[in-house]
Formats: C-alpha cells, sequence, structure tokens
C-alpha cells in the first residue's frame, strides 16, 4: 500500500464519493477511480459496492480507515520531526467535557496566537474513551483524569481538581438514608468523577436509587438546581459557571477522593513538536485548587 492510496481512500469513504474527493484532491475522477480499484486489487477484498454511481463501503472500508488513520497521522508526524521543530500540521487532542468548559478556552486562544500553523482539532467525551483513542491512534493526546497506570503512555500532570458533590441550593450534606434515596446525575460509566461518585457510595454501603446519564454538565448543574438530584463535578466548573453555582450547594469528600489529577496523556516515544507546544502551554498554566501552579509532574 502507498500513503497516497490511502488519502486518495479516505477522501471517497469522507466525501461519500468519486466527483467530490476528486474535486477535493484536485485529481480527475478517472485516477481517482483507477487508484482505488488498485488498492483493492492489492488488498484482494472489496472497499465499496458499486450501485451505479453510489459507492456503498464495505466491512473492509472501516476497518482499513483506522488503520489508514494511524499510518497518515504517523507519516505526517515523521514529515514534521524531519523538517523542522517549529509546530505545524495537524493536532488532534481529546478533552473531558469538564476541563474543555472550565480550563481550555483561554489556553487554545493563546496557542492559536502563538501557533497559527497548526490545526488544532478538539473532541471532547469520558477520560476512558479517550485514553482508548490516544492508544488506538484516533487522537495525539488527551486531558483525561487520573491517576492512570498504563506503560504504553506518557503522562503530565497539568492540574489538581477538587471534586465535590454538588446538590440543591438549600440542600445540607446528605446522610447515607438520604444518599440511598437519591437520583444521582452522571455521565456514562466511562466518565473517572462518575467512577469516584460509585466508589465513595460502596465504601459507604449505599446503592442509589437511580443513576440518570445526563450529555453536557449545562443539563447536570441545571437538574441538581431543580431538585432532582445529586452529582459529582470539579470546583473549577462551578467557579466558571458563577450563575449556576449560585443555584446549588456544595460537599467536601474524603481527603483520598476529594483530589484528582488531569493528565495529558500520549503514546509513549511520540515526537510531536505541536503537542510538545501545547503541553509547554499547559504546564506554565498548570492549575491546582483553581488558582496556584503545579510543579510539572511526569508519571
Amino acid at each position: 500500500m502507498e500513503l497516497d492510496e490511502l488519502k486518495i481512500f479516505q477522501a471517497v469513504l469522507q466525501e461519500d464519493g468519486i466527483t467530490r474527493a476528486a474535486q477535493r484532491l484536485h485529481r480527475v475522477q478517472s485516477n481517482v477511480t483507477t487508484r482505488l480499484r488498485q488498492l483493492e486489487e492489492k488488498l484482494g477484498v472489496a472497499l465499496f459496492l458499486r450501485e451505479g454511481k453510489r459507492l456503498i463501503p464495505t466491512a473492509a472500508a472501516w476497518r482499513l480507515n483506522d488503520y489508514a488513520e494511524r499510518l497518515l497521522s504517523l507519516a505526517e508526524e515523521a514529515r514534521q520531526a524531519m523538517a523542522d521543530d517549529a509546530p505545524s500540521g495537524r493536532l488532534r487532542l481529546g478533552a473531558m467535557e469538564s476541563t474543555a468548559a472550565a480550563r481550555l478556552a483561554p489556553v487554545l486562544a493563546e496557542y492559536h496566537r502563538r501557533y497559527p500553523a497548526v490545526r488544532l482539532e478538539l473532541q471532547t467525551g469520558e477520560s476512558r474513551g479517550l485514553t482508548a483513542a490516544v492508544l488506538d491512534g484516533g487522537l495525539d493526546a488527551a486531558l483525561v483524569s487520573g491517576p492512570l497506570q498504563d506503560d504504553r503512555l506518557t503522562q503530565s500532570v497539568v492540574a489538581v481538581e477538587e471534586i465535590v458533590l454538588v446538590g440543591g441550593a438549600s440542600q445540607g450534606k446528605p446522610s447515607l438514608a438520604e444518599l440511598a434515596d437519591s437520583t444521582l446525575l452522571a455521565f456514562g460509566s466511562g466518565c473517572s468523577y462518575r467512577q469516584r461518585l460509585e466508589l465513595w457510595l460502596r465504601r459507604q454501603g449505599v446503592q442509589p436509587r437511580r443513576i440518570v446519564e445526563l450529555g453536557s454538565y449545562h443539563a447536570m448543574l441545571s437538574c441538581v438546581a431543580c431538585g432532582m438530584g445529586l452529582a459529582l463535578l470539579p470546583r473549577a466548573l462551578l467557579d466558571s459557571m458563577p450563575q449556576m453555582a449560585a443555584q446549588v450547594s456544595t460537599h467536601g469528600l474524603p481527603d483520598d477522593l476529594a483530589s484528582a489529577p488531569t493528565l495529558l496523556i500520549r503514546r509513549v516515544q511520540t515526537h510531536q513538536p505541536a503537542l510538545q507546544a501545547l503541553e509547554n502551554m499547559l504546564l506554565e498554566r498548570g492549575w491546582r485548587g483553581g488558582d496556584s501552579w503545579p510543579n510539572p509532574v511526569n508519571t
């Protein structure tokens, strides 16, 4: 396989056809068609089903797309490393929803001013899924909640978050009986803060009556403020939303659960100037308890 063939294949897949792929690649349609058939012959599988002028991706096409993404990304990384150390090219960053909302905006704005040649793409999600995407090559790096133990990853602590239990504005710290009878509001099971909350409850022998999964912190805080249930959130997120924070109450957790490091993770032995520049900025701006700066820590 040639990298050029993979680029053509991805363009056809992403543009849903030969015509738009040819326009995107500035090639004639016959060249795109020929190179695509050559790739299929090399692989010995059909990547698309032909129905008239329509191309329908096969299961093999989606499998190949995962490898193509990683190979092309690695080739781009190699090109950048051989060219110079100036940040440029594409940087695919993942981040937890809370980090993106409370922390990243000023950092990314400054990053774009400093490094206009970098095309930065941001994807938000839960820590478990973001970590898997870094390991699979779908992301170059991600900001996830620790601790995290995986020898395949390089990790830098860029923030330490204070995690608090959030309830209605007039609600005192809930008793065990109230916790057992409460509705818990959380992201999906891959969310590290949800896992922290469930661990805390298990320690106390509490099984919550109901867990409602929500897709955004704005929705979660609105539901908490209306008395629907309880949630576990970073205090920094509340600080970034003062109007919402005024409508809820916060309650501390045990010391071993109240502090959560935010890690910038990437694959071991990867060198990417654009990512290194971002890591340096995060460490310069690092957060501990909202106001003070953490020492750079590599684990």
